[in-house]
C-alpha cells in the first residue's frame, strides 16, 4: 500500500523539477566516470553562485554523495529511467523500518499503527515520489536509530558497531544528518547522568566505522577542496544562495499539510505523556529526535518542509504508541487519521497535476523530445540542468545581456558545431513584456526548426 500511494504520486506530473534532473545527471555521468564528482565536462550546470572559487561551479560536493552514485548503479545495469521508483521503494521500505523501530521500542499494536501513520504523512508521501535525497536520507536515519537501540539499550554489540556505519550513510545521503548527531550523546547524559556511556569500547569501534565510511568523501574534499570537511562547508555555503529566509515558526504553519492528523496526535502527547506519566527511556529519545532536529532546523534563515522530513518517523512513533493508550478512543483515532491524510494527500495530487499538466509544460517536454533527436548540437537554455537529463545533450545558459548578438557570439566561440536556442514559456513567461520581445527577435532573426502551441507558440527552436 506505501508503496502504491508513493507511486502513484509520480505520475501526478509529466516533469522533473531542476533537483531532481542534478541528481539525476550526476547518476548517469558517474555510471560513465565514477571519479568524477563535478560538472566540469559533462556539458550541463547547476549553477551555483559564488565570490569564493573554491566553493562554486563546477564543483558539487555541496550535493550528498549517497544518491548520485545510487543511480549511477541504476544506470549502470540499464535502469536509470526508473530512479523515481527506487525512490518509492525506498520511500516504503521506510515504512516497514518504522514498523521495526516501534515493535522494538513499544511492541507490535504500537508498530503497526505507527507505520500505518507514517506510510500517510503527506511530507514523507510526496517526498519519496521525487528523485531528491529526502527518502534515501529518512531510510538510512531510521536503520541508525534502530541498531542504536538494539545495540545500547538492548546491548547487541553487532548493531553497537553498525549504529556508526549507519549513521555515516545517513551524512553521505543529505548533510542535515549534523542535526541528528547530537541526539546521542544529550539521551545518554540524560539516561545515565553521567559520561559512563564513554566506557563502552563498542561506541569507539562504532565511532572508528563511521570514519571509515566516510573516508573516501574526506579524500574528495581534500584533493577538490583542499580541505577534508570542504564538501560541508560547500554545503553549507550554497544553502545559503537561495530562498531568502522564512520565520523560526515556519514549520508549526504548514505543521497540518505536513503530518496531517498525526502531527496533532503528537503535538497533543507532549501534554498526554507527562500528565499520564507515561515516562519511558524510549519517549526520551523520541522526543529529543524530533525536537532537537526541528529546533535545529528552525534556526538556519531558509526552510522548506523537507527540510524535516526525518521528524516523521519519531513522529509517527510517538502517535503510535499514545494511540494503543487510548482505549476506546483507538479506532476513531486511527480512522479520522487516515481519513484527513487521505484527503490532504488528494489535494496534493489534485494541485500538482493541474499545475503541471499544462500547455506549457507538455510543449517543454516535446520540445526536449525533439532536440534530443538533433546532433552535433549545443542547447542554449536557461534550464541546462532538465534539458540535459531529457536530451543528454550539451547545453549553455543564455547568455547575458541576452539579444540576438551575444548569441551569435557563442556560435563563434564553437566552431563545427550546431548552436540551438530553446526558447520556451517554461522559464522565460511570455506574459512579461521583455521575454515576448526576444522571442520577436528570434523569429525575426534566426532560423525557426521547431514550434509548439496554438493559439500562443510556448516553445521554439531556433538554430543560430
Amino acid at each position: 500500500m506505501s508503496f502504491v500511494i508513493r507511486f502513484v504520486f509520480i505520475l501526478s506530473t509529466p516533469l522533473k523539477i531542476w533537483d531532481e534532473t542534478v541528481y539525476s545527471n550526476l547518476g548517469y555521468d558517474l555510471s560513465k566516470d565514477p571519479f568524477d564528482y563535478s560538472v566540469s565536462k559533462n556539458g550541463w550546470s547547476d549553477f551555483i553562485p559564488s565570490s569564493d572559487k573554491l566553493y562554486a561551479w563546477p564543483r558539487m560536493g555541496f550535493r550528498a554523495p549517497a544518491l548520485p552514485y545510487a543511480i549511477a548503479l541504476l544506470y549502470t545495469f540499464g535502469i536509470g529511467n526508473f530512479s523515481d521508483i527506487f525512490i518509492s521503494l525506498i520511500g516504503a521500505a521506510s515504512v516497514c523500518l518504522v514498523y521495526v523501530l516501534g515493535k522494538e521500542m513499544f511492541g507490535k499494536e504500537a508498530a503497526i499503527y505507527s507505520a500505518l501513520f507514517f506510510s500517510l504523512i503527506p511530507l514523507h508521501v510526496l517526498n519519496s515520489s521525487k528523485i531528491m535525497t529526502e527518502a534515501p536520507f529518512t531510510f538510512f536515519v531510521i536503520l541508525t536509530f534502530i541498531s542504536f537501540w538494539k545495540g545500547y539499550e538492548k546491548n547487541d554489540n553487532k548493531n553497537k558497531i553498525l549504529f556508526g556505519f549507519f549513521l555515516s550513510l545517513s551524512l553521505l545521503s543529505r548533510y542535515t544528518a549534523l542535526w541528528i548527531m547530537p541526539v546521542f550523546p544529550l539521551y545518554f547524559l540524560i539516561r545515565d547522568s553521567s559520561l559512563k556511556f564513554l566506557r563502552d569500547k563498542y561506541l569507539w569501534y562504532s565511532v572508528a566505522i563511521f570514519f571509515i565510511t566516510l573516508s573516501p568523501w574526506l579524500l574528495y574534499g581534500v584533493f577538490e577542496y583542499q580541505n577534508p570537511i570542504g564538501p560541508f562547508i560547500h554545503g553549507a555555503k550554497a544553502a545559503s544562495y537561495w530562498g531568502g529566509s522564512q520565520p523560526p515558526y515556519f514549520f508549526l504553519i504548514y505543521w497540518v499539510p505536513m503530518f496531517s492528523l498525526t502531527g496533532l496526535i503528537f503535538l497533543t502527547s507532549l501534554i498526554y505523556i507527562p500528565l499520564k506519566r507515561l515516562y519511558k527511556k524510549e519517549i526520551l529519545l523520541l522526543i529529543i529526535w524530533t525536537i532537537l532536529f526541528i529546533g535545529i532546523a528552525s534556526l538556519i534563515p531558509h526552510k522548506e518542509g523537507r527540510f524535516i522530513i526525518a521528524a516523521a518517523p519519531p513522529i509517527s512513533l510517538i502517535s503510535g504508541y499514545v494511540t494503543t493508550q487510548a482505549g476506546k478512543y483507538k479506532k476513531p483515532i486511527i480512522a479520522l487519521t487516515i481519513i484527513a491524510s487521505i484527503v490532504i494527500l488528494s489535494l496534493n495530487f489534485y494541485t500538482t497535476y493541474k499545475n503541471s499538466y499544462t500547455p506549457t509544460n507538455i510543449c517543454f517536454l516535446k520540445g526536449n523530445e525533439f532536440l534530443k533527436n538533433q546532433e552535433r548540437e549545443i542547447i542554449l537554455t536557461d534550464e541546462s540542468s532538465i534539458v540535459y537529463h531529457y536530451t543528454k545533450k550539451i547545453t549553455r545558459f543564455y547568455p547575458r545581456p541576452l539579444n540576438i548578438s551575444s548569441l551569435k557570439k557563442i556560435k563563434d566561440q564553437n566552431p563545427g558545431k550546431k548552436v540551438l536556442v530553446f526558447f520556451t514559456d517554461f522559464d522565460m513567461p511570455l506574459n512579461r513584456k521583455e521575454n515576448l520581445e526576444f522571442k520577436k527577435s528570434l523569429d525575426k532573426n534566426l532560423l525557426k526548426i521547431w514550434g509548439c502551441g496554438k493559439p500562443e507558440e510556448r516553445a521554439a527552436i531556433y538554430e543560430l
